[in-house]
């Protein structure tokens, strides 16, 4: 539970606050646009996706009456379990399989109001798991008892399930690392997601005092119109440490 800033019942950890900033804007999104169901993704593996889900997930139940689904669907190199302390199956997978039901894989987690779905057991086709239609069919059963719904997917460049969870998710989030993202890279998945909008981008691994404003300015500036102008920013986070944790950006570098 080191990395999960909103269990150990503290309001004002490091950290905190720019997952809240995090939350409002998604929900200033949600005002403009059908915003439910929210993939969350990364170029490369280590960027940080699973961190950004799980606490993000965590912020948005610390609202009054807010219900939150987490999801993993990395059927491949599963960590929300772990983050969250929870066992790994049965989930996602004997869901797919068709080996339970919705009621049997979604565990409570230890925050009143979020709900977990781990990746389940391991499976040697996950490509084609995703693909079967049941995990659209899960949100479409699922929709109307949460305020939420945070799928955290596998690193986007290599496999193609990120691109099949896209297609039944409302929007994505996406997750760079500071100083580690190549430009190129993350600008190949804006394009490859099509029309699926992205919302924003998360920074993390954040050096202090450290200028990243030209190099993601850039990036905004060749993918304006993937982008929700207007709502998007950048929060830098360290997943490690909880500190340095500013606004790196600002809605300017999306107009």
């Amino acid at each position: 539970h080191d990395r999960m800033l909103f269990f150990n019942g503290c309001k004002h950890a490091l950290g905190m606050e720019e997952f809240r900033t995090l939350r409002s804007r998604l929900y200033q999104i949600r005002e403009k646009q059908p915003l439910q169901t929210l993939l969350v993704i990364s170029a490369l593996p280590g960027e940080g996706k699973t961190f950004t889900s799980a606490n993000l997930a965590q912020a948005i139940v610390r609202q009054h009456e807010r219900r939150a689904l987490l999801i993993d669907a990395d059927l491949r190199r599963p960590q929300l379990h772990i983050e969250l302390g929870a066992p790994v199956s049965p989930g996602l997978s004997e869901y797919l399989l068709g080996e339970t039901d919705e009621f049997g894989a979604i565990q409570r987690s230890p925050m009143s109001n979020l709900f977990f779905l781990p990746r389940g057991k391991e499976v040697p086709n996950p490509s084609e798991l995703i693909g079967n239609g049941r995990l659209k069919h899960l949100l479409d059963r699922v929709s109307h008892a949460f305020d939420w719904i945070i799928v955290d997917s596998p690193a986007a460049v290599a496999i193609s399930d990120a691109a099949v969870l896209a297609g039944i998710c409302d929007a994505l989030l996406l997750v760079v690392r500071a100083a580690s993202t190549p430009f190129d890279v993350a600008q190949k998945i804006s394009r490859e997601f099509g029309d699926k909008p992205i919302v924003g981008v998360v920074m993390n691994r954040v050096e202090p005092r450290q200028n990243y404003s030209s190099y993601y300015k850039k990036y905004a500036e060749e993918n304006e119109k993937k982008f929700n102008a207007k709502n998007a920013g950048l929060v830098a986070i360290d997943p490690k440490t909880g500190q340095i944790l500013t606004m790196v950006g600002s809605r300017d570098y999306f107009n």
